[in-house]
C-alpha cells in the first residue's frame, strides 16, 4: 500500500478521503494548510498527493509544484468542484495523473488512486 498527502481547506473533506483510502489499506495524512502539507512532504516519503485545486493561500496546482521540487516522482490526483480545461491542463502540466470532481464517490477515488499509483 502507498503513503498518501491529502490537502484541502475543508477539514471534513480531507477527513472523508482519509477514512476512504485508510479502509483500503493506505496510510494517509490530511491537511488543511498549504505550508503544513509542503512541510509534512518535505520530511517523509509520500508515493500520492490528493490536492484540492481551490485552497486558503495558495492553489492546489502551486502546491503541485512546490511538492514536485522535492520529490519529483511523487504522483498526484487534483481535487476540484469546477473542473475546466485550464486547470486540468495545468495540473497534468505540472504532473499531476488525474482529477476528481467533488463531492467526492468513494468507488471513484479508490479506483482513480489504484491506477494511479499502477502507473
Amino acid at each position: 500500500m502507498a503513503y498518501i498527502l491529502v490537502l484541502d481547506d475543508v477539514e471534513d473533506a480531507g477527513l472523508l478521503i482519509k477514512r476512504i483510502l485508510e479502509r483500503a489499506g493506505h496510510e494517509v495524512a490530511a491537511f488543511t494548510e498549504e505550508e503544513d502539507a509542503i512541510t509534512h512532504a518535505e520530511l517523509n516519503m509520500v508515493d500520492l498527493a490528493i490536492l484540492d485545486i481551490n485552497l486558503k493561500k495558495m492553489t492546489g496546482v502551486e502546491v503541485l509544484e512546490q511538492l514536485k521540487k522535492h520529490s519529483p516522482k511523487m504522483k498526484a490526483i487534483m481535487l476540484t468542484g469546477y473542473p475546466t480545461m485550464e486547470t486540468a491542463k495545468d495540473a497534468l502540466h505540472l504532473g499531476a495523473s488525474d482529477y476528481c470532481v467533488k463531492p467526492i464517490d468513494k468507488e471513484e477515488l479508490e479506483e482513480k488512486v489504484e491506477e494511479v499509483l499502477d502507473m
